[in-house]
């Protein structure tokens, strides 16, 4: 989505009160929604990258979640799919399967955030506007970095949210 795409602005209880071009939502601060997507592939790796300098939010940094905001009228698991096949560069992927959601209250902005978790067995091919780097990491691989690689502050906290989630769940993850 470009700075002209139109959001859907929503209150703190997630209602939609309004809709507002990327751009201007996110210049106003403007609470909007977000789907978060952790990819793992057949080895039960990580999908980590480091995001573009040109990125809208948060340029540069590394993350452990793709994904992006939810269009007008758009639903979380549809921006999921849509966002996963897109930033991932494959199509045919599974349905992400929804987690839980949160308000994510930063220093660049608020929206609400859809946390999802996906297989992809596919190869890969990133798109290059918004993916600099890639890799597939174990979990203990990815625990080590947490403190040693700048990471982008809505993703870390989705994760540690993931983590404390899967603290309370008995069953077996993707």
């Amino acid at each position: 989505m470009d700075a002209d795409e139109i959001l859907d602005i929503v209150d703190e209880n997630d209602r939609v009160v309004g809709q507002s071009p990327r751009g201007e939502a996110y210049a106003r601060g403007l609470r909007n929604r977000c789907s978060f997507i952790l990819v793992r592939d057949a080895e039960d790796r990580i999908f980590v990258h480091r995001r573009t300098a040109t990125k809208l939010v948060h340029p540069s940094l590394y993350d452990m979640f793709v994904g992006g905001v939810v269009g007008t009228g758009e639903s979380y698991a549809e921006a999921a799919l849509r966002e996963a096949e897109e930033e991932l560069g494959v199509s045919g992927l599974p349905r992400p399967v929804f987690l839980f959601k949160f308000l994510y209250d930063g220093d660049r902005g608020s929206w609400w955030s859809a946390v999802h978790e996906v297989r992809c067995d596919l190869p890969v091919r990133p798109q290059a506007e918004e993916v600099a780097w890639h890799t597939f990491l174990t979990e203990q691989e990815l625990e080590r970095r947490l403190g040693e690689w700048a990471w982008a502050p809505d993703g870390l906290e989705a994760y540690e949210r993931l983590r404390a989630h899967r603290g309370q769940l008995d069953g077996p993850r993707l």
